[in-house]
């Protein structure tokens, strides 16, 4: 892996968002537009975490072979931030999505709280750089409990989201790379290789479109590269397909 500086990220601000479940993720992360809507005053110092659970491997072997493969457990996910803001909608997100709203415009606590289901979007810029991670559908509730320490310091309300599968993705949240240079050609091989090196993957077969393959005739039964969604494509000698080259 080559050196790459501006992959490098120090936070400067950032945001997050909520949005109906299945919203894709905004073209220009810098200016989201609805209906992606910001959450409100998050904590300067308890920025952003992911924590984890599961994910323990097992060794599983045969009579010839003790240590034959690794088998890990599902892993489950959850990004954390503190919201600083003690509005309805606010308390809402950390009390469940069912906090019913009582006659004097107070937020009661449910006895069976639910998890608000939304999709979530953190953004963090730094200078010209900006970072993002986005989830499809997530499912958004306190993430430990709430203490006012002091008197001089904003009170703060720590939320966890658990990203979760939408639809048929394969994927439960998406990051955003820094650093990332397109792909401007494609050298033959098995598989082959996207160049400049350290070139970010062509997403699928139609981001192909612009990449030159090398060699510009067609090539030979085997090539290929692999895409970001993990199948492979060729050059025909006059367009990409589909597939290895036979």
């Amino acid at each position: 892996m080559p050196i790459n500086d501006s992959a490098t990220l120090v936070v400067g601000s950032g945001n997050y968002l909520t949005a109906p479940v299945g919203t894709p993720m905004p073209a220009d992360l810098l200016t989201p537009t609805s209906p992606w809507q910001t959450v409100g005053h998050t904590s300067l110092e308890d920025v952003f975490g992911i924590t984890s659970e599961g994910g323990e491997a097992t060794t599983i072997g045969s009579l010839q072979n003790k240590s034959l493969r690794t088998k890990y457990s599902a892993r489950t996910e959850t990004m954390t931030f503190t919201l600083q803001q003690f509005d309805t909608a606010a308390l809402r997100l950390y009390f469940g999505a069912n906090s019913p709203i009582l006659p004097d415009g107070s937020v009661g606590v449910p006895t069976n709280p639910e998890p608000t289901q939304s999709g979530f979007l953190a953004i963090f810029v730094d200078g010209e750089n900006h970072f993002a991670f986005y989830a499809p559908r997530s499912e958004i509730y306190r993430a430990d409990d709430m203490a006012i320490a002091d008197t001089e310091s904003l009170a703060g309300l720590p939320l966890g989201v658990k990203p979760m599968a939408h639809g048929s993705n394969s994927w439960t949240y998406a990051i955003t790379p820094l650093g990332g240079v397109l792909a401007t050609g494609a050298t033959a091989g098995s598989p082959g290789a996207f160049t400049p090196d350290g070139a970010t993957v062509p997403a699928d077969l139609g981001a192909l479109a612009s990449v030159i393959a090398t060699p510009t005739a067609a090539w030979a039964t085997g090539q290929h590269v692999v895409l970001g969604d993990a199948a492979k494509a060729h050059w025909t000698g006059t367009a990409w397909a589909a597939g290895q080259a036979v």
